[in-house]
């Protein structure tokens, strides 16, 4: 049956067809070992670009063939932009990570169907594992969500592969989290093996090739070897010690990697529009156009030119040094919301638009 993976508890299941992992049925939360990622890894998942994940969004299909070559199913992979909705409704962009593998073992025909969802620096908000065997199996582990920094999970895995291979990069010394075949957390790191030349079809290309091991403090180290085209398609995956691969029949069309240019600079340069007949034209046309509306409104108020005409009198007759508060008493009369003026006032009473000060003699 599906299982959700909340903040609280992650569940998971090798996406490979090998051997399984014993039953493991908890009745109650399991006390843990307080593992941690080491700053490398951190600092790797940090430095994702948004713009580098961008170009890795594809699909791919792999062929399961055995150690004689007989074809055993098919490992599916495909990531894109979705969205997620939280617990509380709110739904934002993310990565949507689904893979699926489909194949026989021991004549049996089992498949596993993994359904990822990350943020766009590869922290999980939800995945869900189905597997279909004859027989039914749960696991399920709990830890703090606290110590999940550096935790990479089986769909992030898929993504930061392509991520190396991008880059042509293996982060050094870097140890992340994982969990093992048992559903517990462990280490997992990642080697880089160096460049080989592969056969896929009637073409020879050039893979970078990555193992990642899983560090399991139960049982021995998982390890498994990525063989990667440059653009991050897969073209080989070996599971060591299990027999058969999963290898690409078709060469894809590889992506190339895009060169950043530089924003472009546009200096600023000054705008003569005096010399732009277009703008000089508008320019006289929307002067003009202002100078007859405001004539026609001098003309329909003749009060409002003789009303500046006293004002500019008295102003030159009395020179005050602070023009505005000279000129807020002199209109403060005509406002509405002020009482009106006594007939016959104190000559020694303060203005209301002076400040007060002592020293200061009042009109």
């Amino acid at each position: 049956m599906p299982v959700l993976l909340p903040k609280n508890a992650i569940s998971a299941f090798p996406l490979s067809l090998g051997p399984r992992a014993k039953d493991h049925q908890p009745s109650a939360r399991e006390s843990l070992p307080t593992l941690e990622a080491n700053a490398e890894a951190i600092h790797f998942l940090n430095n994702l670009q948004q713009e580098e994940l961008q170009m890795l969004l594809f699909s791919e299909t792999l062929a399961m063939v055995s150690d004689t070559g007989e074809p055993q199913g098919e490992l599916t992979i495909e990531v894109q932009r979705g969205k997620y909705k939280d617990e509380f409704g709110v739904m934002s962009h993310c990565l949507l990570v689904h893979a699926f593998s489909q194949g026989f073992v021991d004549k049996m025909l089992c498949g596993i169907s993994l359904l990822g969802y990350l943020s766009w620096d590869l922290h999980i908000m939800e995945q869900h594992t189905q597997e279909f065997i004859k027989e039914v199996k749960t696991e399920v582990t709990f830890f703090p969500w606290s110590s999940t920094v550096g935790f990479v999970s089986e769909a992030a895995n898929l993504l930061l592969l392509r991520v190396m291979a991008w880059r042509q990069l293996v982060p050094s010394n870097a140890r992340f989290l994982a969990l093992d075949t048992e559903g517990k957390l462990c280490y997992s790191t990642y080697q880089a093996l160096g460049i080989q030349t592969i056969q896929v079809g009637h073409q020879e290309v050039d893979v970078f090739i990555v193992e990642q091991t899983v560090h399991s403090d139960e049982g021995i180290p998982g390890s498994c070897q990525f063989y990667l085209l440059s653009d991050g398609h897969l073209a080989k995956r070996i599971q060591v010690g299990s027999p058969g691969c999963c290898m690409i029949t078709k060469m894809p069309i590889l992506r190339d990697k895009d060169e950043i240019e530089p924003a472009p600079v546009f200096e600023k340069k000054p705008l003569v529009w005096e010399e732009d007949m277009e703008l000089y034209s508008r320019f006289l046309g929307r002067k003009e156009e202002l100078r007859v509306s405001h004539n026609s409104y001098l003309r329909q108020h003749p009060e409002a030119q003789a009303l500046v005409s006293d004002f500019l009198l008295f102003l030159l007759l009395r020179r005050p040094a602070d023009v505005v508060t000279f000129a807020a008493e002199y209109f403060g009369p005509f406002a509405k919301r002020n009482p009106p003026t006594p007939a016959l006032r104190s000559s020694n009473r303060p203005s209301p638009f002076r400040l007060l000060d002592p020293e200061r003699p009042t009109d």
